[in-house]
C-alpha cells in the first residue's frame, strides 16, 4: 500500500466511525467542553457535557472520580487548571467502572504525575481476562489503551483520602465492577452526604451483548435491579452524576449561573431516590419488551 492509499484508507475509516454508535462521541470533543465550576464544599465539576468528572480537594492532594472520555484528556487538564488547581496534585483517581469513556486520562496521570489508580475488583479482572469488554476498540484511536489499577476496590471498602472518607459499594449491572461511592463533606450549607452511582447504562443489558458474553438467560438484568435496590436506602443529599443526564448536571449549573443567590440546586435530598426508582422502572419496562428477550 502506498502512502497515499494508506492515508485515504485512514480517512475512509474515520468517516465511517464518525457516524457509528460510539464514534460520534470521539470526534470534535472540544464541542463538549464545559467551564469547570464549584459544586459544593471541596467538590468541583471538571468533566464535559457528556461524561462527568469530579474533583475533590481532600486537604492532602486532589482526588478525581473518573478520568474522562478517551481523547478528552487535554480538556480535563485545562478544566483542572481553570478551576484553580494543579493537575500534578491529583494523587488518586477512583474509576467508576471499566469502560473507555470513563478512564481516558488514567494512563496519562499515572505516567506523568504518579497518580494512584483505583478500580472495582471485578472490572480489574475484566481488564486482565476479557479486555475487549472495556470497548476501548470503539474509541477510533489505535493508541488508546486500558490501564493497570494500583488498587482493586472490593464491596464495603472504606477508603481515606486526606480529610475525605469514602464508603465503596459494588453495584454490578452495567459492568461487573461498577462502584458506587458515599462520603460526607462540609460546605456552604454545612456537612452534606454525597452519593455517586458508578454506571447506569442499559447498553450492556441488550440481548446481543448478553448473548455474546455468555448470558443467554439475561441474568445480569436481575443483578442490575438488585444493585439499585442495594443502595436505594442510602442517605444522599447531593447526587453526583456518572453522565450529566443522571442528575441533570448542566441544567443545575445553568440555574446556579442564573440565580447565584438562590439555594444550591445540587443540594437535593430527593434526587437520588427518584433517579434510582426511575432506572428501576425503565429497566423493568425494557425487560418486558418482546424484542429484548
Amino acid at each position: 500500500m502506498t502512502m497515499r492509499e494508506a492515508y485515504e484508507a485512514h480517512i475512509a475509516r474515520q468517516d465511517r466511525e464518525k457516524t457509528s454508535r460510539y464514534g460520534v462521541h470521539y470526534y470534535e470533543q472540544e464541542k463538549n467542553f464545559v467551564e469547570p465550576f464549584h459544586l459544593y464544599g471541596p467538590v468541583w465539576y471538571v468533566g464535559d457535557s457528556w461524561v462527568c468528572v469530579h474533583l475533590i480537594d481532600t486537604g492532602d492532594g486532589l482526588l478525581l472520580i473518573d478520568s474522562g472520555n478517551c481523547g478528552a484528556t487535554a480538556m480535563l487538564i485545562l478544566s483542572i487548571q481553570k478551576a484553580g488547581f494543579d493537575p500534578a496534585d491529583v494523587k488518586w483517581i477512583i474509576h467508576s467502572h471499566g469502560h473507555m469513556d470513563h478512564f481516558g486520562g488514567a494512563n496519562f496521570f499515572k505516567r506523568l504525575f504518579g497518580t494512584k489508580l483505583y478500580l472495582g475488583a471485578p472490572d480489574a479482572k475484566m481488564f486482565r481476562e476479557k479486555p475487549w469488554l472495556t470497548l476501548v476498540q470503539t474509541t477510533c484511536d489505535d493508541m488508546d489503551r486500558i490501564f493497570e489499577p494500583d488498587v482493586e476496590i472490593r464491596d464495603g471498602d472504606v477508603l481515606t483520602f486526606g480529610n475525605i472518607q469514602i464508603k465503596c459499594v459494588l453495584c454490578p449491572g452495567h459492568t461487573d465492577g461498577v462502584v458506587s461511592l458515599f462520603f460526607e463533606a462540609d460546605g456552604e450549607e454545612g456537612v452534606k452526604r454525597f452519593g455517586y452511582y458508578g454506571g447506569f447504562g442499559f447498553n450492556t443489558l441488550e440481548k446481543p451483548y448478553l448473548l455474546e458474553i455468555g448470558d443467554p438467560e439475561f441474568k445480569m438484568r436481575k443483578v442490575y435491579l438488585a444493585s439499585l435496590a442495594k443502595v436505594r436506602g442510602e442517605k444522599v443529599e447531593i447526587m453526583l452524576g456518572n453522565h450529566t443526564e443522571n442528575n441533570k448536571t448542566l441544567e443545575k449549573r445553568q440555574r446556579q449561573l442564573e440565580h447565584p443567590d438562590a439555594p444550591n440546586p445540587f443540594v437535593d435530598p430527593e434526587c437520588w431516590g427518584k433517579y434510582l426508582d426511575g432506572k428501576r422502572d425503565a429497566l423493568l419496562e425494557f425487560m418486558a419488551k418482546p424484542e429484548n428477550n
